[in-house]
């Protein structure tokens, strides 16, 4: 198994769920939380799974996600599921994008999974400016979407997933298991190395509580089995191993 950090960059968030990108100029100025933002491409035997999209950047036309992993030699083509923790924009907006007012999948050859429970209350956020409906609405519509309604079980042999609540009501992660080595991505529940050092139920989880007593049990585990812990919004880290 092949584990790729496809890093977008470096941001900070403000109260109204406005990313802006960091850079030299401005760093000193910006006052709301710094996040990283990276996607992770992991390439089994038998798929190139992308684990959440990032913000849906356009460079020149181009997908920013499409030119991170043009830098992997991996052609968006060849992706094969897109495995979604929660419908918040920073994960979801590299699903697609629109051109001359139409929206156009990125990943045409992939299936992507979302959890039903999660959309259903979600499509009753209206005005929450973690989300971006615009896109939301052209997502649910994809005809290669599979639609989760379990708590946990098994895509395939490799792929797990548990549908654990915390950051937003119907959160899932997934565990990839191939040849001995375990990725565990626990996407807003475990986004950044602290969240592995300190025991907080942080107050942007919709059940902080659960998040954290949720991170006691992984970490647990993950010292074990030696998981590869996946990092979304590390500034610094993508992947740690305990």
């Amino acid at each position: 198994m092949q584990i790729i950090p496809l890093k977008e960059g470096n941001y900070s968030v403000d109260k109204n769920k406005k990313f802006t990108s960091i850079t030299a100029e401005n760093q000193s100025v910006l006052k709301g939380l710094n996040v990283g933002v990276q996607p992770f491409l992991i390439i089994t035997d038998d798929d190139f799974i992308l684990l959440d999209t990032g913000l849906g950047g356009i460079i020149n036309e181009i997908p920013l996600i499409h030119l991170l992993l043009a830098k992997e030699h991996i052609k968006p083509e060849q992706i094969t599921k897109l495995l979604i923790s929660h419908l918040h924009k920073d994960h979801v907006l590299g699903i697609g994008h629109f051109f001359e007012n139409k929206f156009i999948p990125n990943f045409p050859n992939a299936k992507i999974y979302i959890q039903t429970r999660e959309w259903d209350y979600v499509k009753e956020q209206k005005g929450n400016t973690s989300y971006l409906f615009e896109h939301l609405e052209e997502i649910i519509k994809l005809p290669n979407i599979e639609w989760m309604t379990d708590d946990k079980g098994q895509m395939t042999p490799e792929i797990y997933y548990e549908v654990v609540g915390g950051h937003t009501p119907f959160h899932q992660v997934f565990l990839i298991k191939e040849n001995e080595q375990i990725a565990f991505y626990g996407g807003d529940n475990l986004p950044q190395t602290g969240y592995l050092k300190y025991h907080f139920a942080y107050k942007n989880d919709f059940d902080g509580k659960k998040a954290m007593n949720w991170r006691e049990q992984w970490k647990i585990l993950a010292e074990k089995e030696h998981w590869h812990i996946l990092l979304y919004h590390d500034v610094e880290n993508a992947v740690v191993q305990l």
